[in-house]
């Protein structure tokens, strides 16, 4: 199987690449500027930088390559940002997700995406994959209309919707919230964390495996995919306190109103996975195991 994917130098990017080179697979890995991930120099391995946004690059790059599946794993995420950079938002989120099925075509590859929670309004959490969306974000709401155009698209296409990514990766630019607590809280820094918004953080592992299955086993469609332990982002953060034996004393709850984001997101979203573990062999780790793997990683890094 040949596999080409976009935001390679992500997490999620980097958990697929390194289940992926665990069998017989060819990856060209892309994104913008050098490759950060540099432990995957293998044979099978290639890197190339590649603008999603040009639509020229984009067809070369897939017409030369020939892959049978891309997994673009590349988007504007900042959801704040997305709001105030509406047109950045568009070009990365929705128009290159064009260029991608339109190529994707053109070779006959399966286009796996990735969308979010944040196309409901959390009013009714936890969703199935049949729930109507109503983003509350200029990001949830070009994440939606991602969803939309390969829906009446004729590429062959799975949309993979997740929670809150979290994992140990190479040289990321960002950090995400599970790292980014146990560092802050290391070095002594008071957090004020809200308690009144409720989602279910995905382990990266778990949803690179529900990716792969999906590749192997050409499934389409649309699914749901996240951890499958509900709680307030303030419960998230003293469970990492606590897991890590670090100073809970320095966490205190807030309400999201005074954080006053430019975006507004969903209070409570989760989702119902029943159709994920039926048709991707999905069986996600409970939070506390997850962060038991992630102490195994950073002890081996």
């Amino acid at each position: 199987m040949k596999i080409l994917i976009t935001g390679s130098n992500g997490l999620l990017a980097q958990k697929i690449i390194f289940l992926a080179l665990k069998e017989s697979v060819n990856i060209l890995a892309t994104s913008k500027g050098v490759d950060r991930s540099s432990n995957f120099h293998q044979i099978n391995y290639e890197y190339l930088s590649l603008d999603i946004t040009n639509k020229d690059q984009v067809s070369s790059v897939i017409n030369k390559f020939k892959p049978d599946v891309v997994f673009n794993t590349a988007a504007m995420t900042n959801v704040d940002l997305c709001e105030e950079m509406r047109h950045e938002c568009d070009e990365i989120n929705i128009t290159a997700v064009g260029f991608l099925a339109d190529a994707c075509l053109q070779v006959n590859a399966h286009l796996i995406h990735f969308s979010t929670d944040f196309i409901f309004d959390g009013e009714n959490g936890p969703y199935s994959e049949d729930d109507l969306p109503n983003p509350l974000s200029y990001y949830g709401l070009a994440k939606l209309k991602s969803e939309e155009l390969l829906d009446y698209h004729e590429v062959k296409s799975s949309v993979l919707r997740t929670i809150i990514l979290f994992g140990v990766g190479n040289n990321l630019s960002k950090n995400n919230i599970v790292l980014w607590a146990k560092e802050a809280l290391e070095s002594g820094k008071e957090l004020n964390i809200i308690d009144d918004h409720y989602r279910a953080p995905t382990l990266a592992e778990d949803l690179a495996a529900a990716s792969l299955f999906a590749a192997k086993e050409k499934v389409y469609g649309v699914f749901n995919v996240s951890g499958k332990d509900i709680m307030s982002i303030f419960e998230l953060v003293v469970s990492v306190a606590e897991y890590f034996n670090l100073n809970s004393t320095l966490i205190a709850r807030i309400h999201s109103s005074k954080l006053k984001q430019l975006a507004k997101r969903p209070i409570k979203t989760g989702f119902i996975l029943d159709k994920a573990e039926k048709e991707l062999n999905y069986h996600p780790h409970s939070f506390i195991e997850s962060l038991e793997i992630i102490k195994n990683q950073l002890k081996n890094n």
